[in-house]
């Protein structure tokens, strides 16, 4: 797939589309990106639903019974294409595919820690996976084929019991719409939808990830756990009276533990940095892969200067002024052009080789940069 200059919004600027619609209501976009926009052929997408790394689904109907399996995927065992009503489901294909984290990367109008990933569904004739409802927003981009979407945003979400998969029980569609290749549908949270493939159709899923306070708090408390430092004192009850009621919880104990919650009380710049770390951490499933035959810091310099640098597409990345995170790790960076530089590097995920190299007369980049190329987070571009 070439890379591609336009917003995939069509005739609406990127300001009105957050204005209008951005966690308000659906957005059709007609022909918003080229009909030849897939970023691989079908065959290429079963084949990668059958690698151990990838997490795959396999989503069936047949005579009003639903049945979900999950990969890996023999692409010799499933349905035939020219059975109806079946679906593959393929996450992260970001994660495998440069053609796929290219179009994951047209939409860099929001920030990069909202983006999940890039899901791509195959479904024969009648397949889908039932009417249903997200707590994400999604951009729905038809790049093979034809689906036909139906929405609604009803108020009654209760499921069908005993299923495995999470569908409605009273869908009333209230828009339709029939997306060709290249079209796109934008859906906020909350929106109740149902597609549909008329005749065998490909569909990338763009996904935003949304975190719950619960799932923040749970992940920071454990993450404060195993960083606080210094001392750790331990309760104690040295001259207490006797137990005249050892069932009791001790009073002792009782206001030991209301101090020691009461008195865990994280700084901004605590909080802030878990959530770089948090943001950029990558999924479990994802390995990097360092360079075989490894350049040595000047080799690797001049490549850089030469060429250009750009972030391994599974590389997730943030800066926050005097700090950067890649991958769940922090770096402290200091004020001036570098600090400039990386900043870039994480907005455009590149740095282009004039960049590269003013980037790397600074003392920090060198060994930083050489660091990174070598844990496969980053590589020198061609010239």
């Amino acid at each position: 797939m070439k890379r591609l200059a336009k917003m995939p919004l069509s005739g609406l600027s990127v300001d009105e589309f957050l204005a209008r619609h951005w966690q308000r209501r659906p957005l059709l976009v007609r022909a918003a990106l080229p009909a030849d926009c897939s970023p691989m052929p079908v065959e290429a997408l079963l084949a990668l639903a059958g690698d151990d790394d990838v997490e795959s689904r396999l989503v069936t109907r047949a005579g009003g019974r639903w049945r979900l399996a999950h990969g890996p995927f023999d692409p010799d065992a499933l349905p035939p294409r020219t059975r109806r009503g079946w679906t593959v489901l393929v996450q992260g294909v970001d994660l495998h595919s440069d053609d796929a984290a290219l179009l994951r990367d047209r939409f860099a109008f929001l920030p990069h820690a909202r983006i999940d990933d890039l899901m791509i569904s195959f479904a024969t004739d009648g397949g889908g996976v039932g009417p249903h409802v997200d707590s994400y927003d999604v951009f729905l981009l038809q790049v093979h084929g034809r689906r036909r979407w139906k929405v609604s945003r009803q108020a009654d979400l209760s499921m069908v019991p005993g299923l495995p998969l999470k569908i409605l029980a009273r869908f009333q569609p209230q828009q339709e719409w029939l997306l060709e290749p290249g079209d796109m549908l934008y859906l906020p949270p909350g929106w109740a939808h149902d597609g549909v493939a008329e005749g065998e159709c490909m569909t990338c899923s763009i996904g935003f990830r949304a975190p719950s306070r619960l799932e923040l708090l749970r992940a920071f408390l454990a993450d404060a756990a195993d960083r606080i430092d210094g001392a750790d004192p331990r309760f104690g009850d040295a001259g207490s009276a006797r137990a005249l009621h050892p069932g009791a919880v001790p009073d002792a104990l009782r206001a030991f533990t209301r101090d020691a919650v009461r008195g865990f009380e994280p700084s901004d710049r605590e909080i802030d940095d878990f959530l770089g770390r948090f943001l950029t951490e990558p999924k479990p499933t994802v390995f990097f892969d360092p360079p075989t035959r490894p350049l040595g810091a000047a080799a690797f310099a001049r490549a850089a200067s030469a060429g250009g640098l750009r972030l391994d597409r599974r590389s997730r990345m943030a800066a926050d002024g005097a700090r950067a995170y890649l991958n769940g790790e922090r770096v402290d960076i200091p004020a001036g052009p570098i600090r400039r530089l990386i900043a870039r590097l994480a907005d455009e995920r590149a740095l282009d080789a004039q960049r590269a190299a003013a980037a790397l007369r600074h003392p920090l980049a060198p060994d930083l940069l050489h660091e990174w190329y070598r844990a496969g987070w980053l590589h020198p571009l061609a010239r």
